[in-house]
């Protein structure tokens, strides 16, 4: 299932950035080329670069190439190891959950019901936000595959 939702996020990401590029092409062509900038693309490079950064972040994470301070876990052994990196995994658990997935649903929500567009584009502010939860969605299902596989590894540890 990690490896379908690795292949999923990672042709998202390709999608997105691919798009991106193509934006910031056709912006500078625009700008200084034909003279005429082209102000509906800048806005779209802005919304995918959050979109990009967030599910990139999300993958990242998966992957665990994310930034990480490990020196305390490098120093334990065993049970301790497992234990203070099922800690860490906890922590952020809650945080995709309470930051990301809760508190970007309300700002979803807040931003479409309000009736919050874009300026140039006029599409909901809900939709770029929309990256928020969806990002903290897929944390979510890396990090329970995860805690799964270290209640696993302590299993085998203490022998139950």
């Amino acid at each position: 299932m990690i490896k379908k939702l690795n292949k999923l996020v990672a042709g998202l990401i390709i999608g997105i950035f691919s798009i991106l590029v193509g934006c910031v092409v056709w912006q500078v062509i625009s700008r200084y080329v034909l003279g005429a900038p082209s102000i509906a693309t800048d806005e779209i490079a802005r919304f995918l670069f959050m979109w990009v950064g967030l599910i990139g972040a999300a993958y990242a994470m998966g992957l665990k190439q994310h930034l990480a301070i490990d020196l305390l876990l490098m120093r334990q052994k065993g049970k301790r190891k497992i234990g203070l990196q099922l800690f860490i995994l906890a922590v952020m658990l809650i945080f995709a959950v309470s930051v990301l997935i809760y508190s970007g649903m309300q700002l979803v929500i807040d931003t479409y019901l309000s009736g919050q567009v874009s300026p140039s584009l006029g599409i909901s502010m809900g939709w770029v936000y929309l990256c928020l939860p969806l990002s903290g969605g897929i944390m979510l299902v890396y990090l329970v595959a995860e805690i799964t596989h270290n209640l696993q590894q302590l299993t085998k540890l203490e022998g139950i």
